[in-house]
């Protein structure tokens, strides 16, 4: 995730200064917070919301028992990540579920938010749930936006509900009568947006809640619009009462300042966060991981929750066999590409490693490199698939060849092979300490 990379990196360099202090004075731990507060500014985080998250961290931090400690660095990274998890909402906030279906969510937000995406995105996460999800087409004025619903719902194999360019209020009304009457047990509106916030955008919306009576009302921002977002965020919940924020684009170059700046400003809690184009690219937002991940500290449960995604239980314990009887082929390698790739790519997966914030960048990993892997494995016959030992020079050739790679490349793929081989054995073996053990594979990608 390339949000918070750079606030992460600045953050890490002001704790290593602190740590190679050993005891602070107190003008060494004011000196950090004015480091931490430029850092956060630079991040593009709300200024009023910068002033309070420094003072609270000064406060503390500047306490009898920290410049008394043993560990004072340790006891300010202890601070910051509290304060930055409080910050962001302290924990994940659930999508409320009526007593009675179907459940209404209203999802709202500015046109090129990517609204009636994110729609299909939480059908697919629900469905997943076991929900059986109507998606309700009330976006009446935007050229093709019906049409675009339709394409998202095919995508992720749900129902669409329209009834042309008539009044929203009616749409929504009928929809959730439709929804009732066919047993569907959860209903997603894709309201109107517009360029800008306008009155009569605002109305609508409000006659839209009035008549549906929403569990949630969803309004999606563009994390890229930065300090705009937290605007657009404030206004829609000072008209709608929203119950919840959806980040898009939380994978793009963004500096991540609308994510800490927007339930501080409008109390409401960011509940998801899109993190690429595909519909499964949506996340639950954890205040307390992404917390984590900003101060290097990894981010574990996601990184074993997008495995338990990537993997199916058959997949894991077959290949468990396989380490074990150290009968791992290039036939079980591409598999693993491939669950790497739904897993967002190696860099993503490093990063989430306690201690490898910093020490890797989006630039250290090549994952163009995967695919040239691919195209190399997908050459060689089933044989030497099978049995990458009798895989010599002639072979080696006859591959590149027909994988338009030079010879080098099959080299270096059979020593990443190999390498491979050997780190997943640790894994096995020694859980999270065999874990950490990938950062030795920066090299190879």
């Amino acid at each position: 995730m390339a949000v918070f990379e750079s606030l992460s990196d600045k953050m890490n360099h002001i704790f290593s200064k602190l740590r190679n202090k050993g005891k602070l004075t107190e003008l060494e731990i004011k000196q950090a917070m004015r480091e931490i507060r430029v850092a956060l500014l630079e991040a593009d985080v709300n200024f009023n919301v910068v002033k309070g998250f420094v003072a609270s961290v000064s406060e503390k931090a500047l306490g009898e028992d920290i410049l008394k400690s043993l560990t004072p660095a340790q006891q300010i990274v202890k601070i910051v990540n509290e304060e930055l998890v409080a910050l962001m909402g302290s924990k994940h906030q659930k999508l409320a579920v009526s007593d009675r279906p179907p459940t209404v969510y209203m999802m709202c937000g500015l046109q090129g938010a990517g609204k009636t995406t994110m729609c299909g995105k939480l059908a697919l996460y629900l469905k997943k749930q076991g929900k059986k999800v109507l998606l309700v087409a009330a976006d009446v004025y935007r050229p093709a936006a019906i049409q675009q619903l339709g394409i998202v719902g095919k995508k992720v194999n749900t129902e669409v509900f329209e009834m042309g360019q008539i009044s929203p209020v009616k749409i929504a009304k009928e929809g959730v009568a439709y929804a009732l009457k066919n047993g569907f047990d959860t209903v997603i509106i894709d309201t109107a947006g517009r360029l800008h916030i306008d009155e009569n955008l605002m109305k609508e919306l409000v006659d839209v809640k009035a008549a549906v009576s929403p569990a949630e009302i969803l309004l999606v921002v563009d994390s890229m619009t930065g300090q705009d977002a937290v605007t657009v965020a404030d206004t829609f919940n000072k008209t709608l009462d929203v119950t919840g924020v959806i980040m898009t684009k939380l994978d793009g170059d963004t500096r991540g300042g609308a994510a800490l700046s927007i339930k501080a400003v409008t109390g409401k809690p960011i509940k998801f966060s899109g993190t690429g184009e595909k519909p499964e690219d949506l996340e639950p937002f954890h205040p307390e991981r992404m917390a984590s991940r900003i101060l290097g500290m990894g981010d574990v449960l996601t990184l074993i929750e997008k495995a338990e995604q990537a993997f199916s239980k058959e997949q894991a314990e077959n290949l468990q066999k396989k380490l074990k009887e150290r009968s791992f082929t290039f036939e079980d390698y591409l598999e693993q590409l491939e669950s790497v790739k739904k897993m967002g790519g190696i860099g993503d997966m490093m990063k989430m490693l306690p201690g490898m914030a910093g020490k890797i960048k989006s630039e250290d990993i090549d994952e163009d490199k995967l695919m040239k892997a691919k195209v190399i494995i997908q050459s060689m016959t089933v044989k030497e698939r099978r049995n990458p030992d009798i895989i010599k020079g002639s072979r080696r050739k006859r591959i590149a060849q027909g994988s338009g790679t030079s010879i080098q490349e099959v080299n270096q793929l059979l020593k990443q092979f190999e390498m491979t081989r050997e780190m997943m054995a640790r894994m096995q073996k020694g859980g999270m300490k065999g874990l950490r053990s990938m950062k030795g594979m920066k090299g190879l990608f």
